[in-house]
C-alpha cells in the first residue's frame, strides 16, 4: 500500500523512528519518508517545531497537515488506515493484551535503556530528556537504569519461555518495541542478552531475521 500523501518525519539514529519503520515494512505501507538530521540538531529548528512541538522524532504528517507525535498513537492511525495484517490485534481479548505487553516493553525496558543513554553519553549533557525543556545528566539514574534493563531481559525470558511472541502466539507491535529495546541496549548501553536467557534468545534470532528488523 502506498501513502505517499504521508510524511514520516525521521531519524535513522533513532530507535523510536527504527519502531515505526518497522511497523511500515511489516504492513507493506509507504510514506514519504523526511529525514532530520539530530546530529545538526534539526529537530529543534523552527520548521520542526511547527510539526512537534515537543522536538522529537518520528512524526507523521497526513496531508491535511494534521501531525501526529508519540509511537503508540501512531501504530494506532496506521493500523486504522490499512487494517491488513494487524499488529496491534483483531479482537478485543487481543488488543488488550497486546496494548498491556507493549506498554510494559516501553516501560521496562525501552524507556530504561533510553535513560541509562541519555544519562551518561557526553553529546546529551544537558539534555538528559528529550523535548523542549533541558535536564541535566544524572550518573545514579543511569546505574539504576543498567539493572532496570537485566530485570527486563530476565522477566521477558520467562514469558517467552510460554509463549512464541511476547503479547502471546502471533507476531505484533509489543515485538516490534521489544526487538528495537534488546538492540538499543546491546548497542546504546552495552547490555546485549545474557547467554543463559535462551527463550529470549530464539525468540530475538527469529524476529531479527524478518525482512521488517532491517527497516
Amino acid at each position: 500500500m502506498t501513502s505517499n500523501t504521508i510524511k514520516l518525519y525521521q531519524s535513522s539514529g533513532s530507535p523510536n523512528s527504527r519502531r515505526v519503520r518497522i511497523f511500515l515494512a511489516e504492513k507493506g505501507m509507504e510514506v514519504t519518508v523526511v529525514p532530520v538530521d539530530l546530529g545538526a540538531k534539526e529537530q529543534f529548528s523552527d520548521a520542526y517545531r511547527s510539526i512537534n512541538p515537543r522536538l522529537q522524532v518520528p512524526a507523521l504528517v497526513l496531508e491535511d497537515g494534521t501531525s501526529i507525535a508519540e509511537v503508540p498513537a501512531i501504530f494506532r492511525y496506521l493500523e486504522s488506515i490499512h487494517a491488513a495484517t494487524p499488529l496491534l490485534g483483531s479482537t478485543a481479548t487481543e488488543q488488550g493484551l497486546i496494548a498491556m505487553w507493549e506498554r510494559r516493553v516501553e516501560l521496562d525496558g525501552f524507556a530504561a535503556v533510553m535513560e541509562a543513554v541519555r544519562n551518561t553519553v557526553p553529546g546529551l549533557k544537558g539534555r538528559a530528556l528529550s523535548g523542549p525543556h533541558a535536564y541535566e545528566q544524572i550518573p545514579a539514574l543511569a546505574e539504576r537504569s543498567l539493572l532496570r534493563i537485566k530485570n527486563f531481559y530476565t522477566d521477558i525470558n520467562a514469558r517467552l519461555e510460554e509463549v512464541p511472541f511476547i503479547a502471546g502466539e502471533e507476531f505484533s507491535a509489543a515485538d516490534i518495541t521489544a526487538l528495537v529495546t534488546v538492540d538499543f541496549a546491546t548497542g546504546g548501553a552495552k547490555l546485549p542478552i545474557p547467554e543463559d536467557h535462551a527463550a529470549l534468545r530464539r525468540w530475538y534470532d527469529r524476529i531479527a531475521a524478518r525482512p521488517s528488523a532491517k527497516a
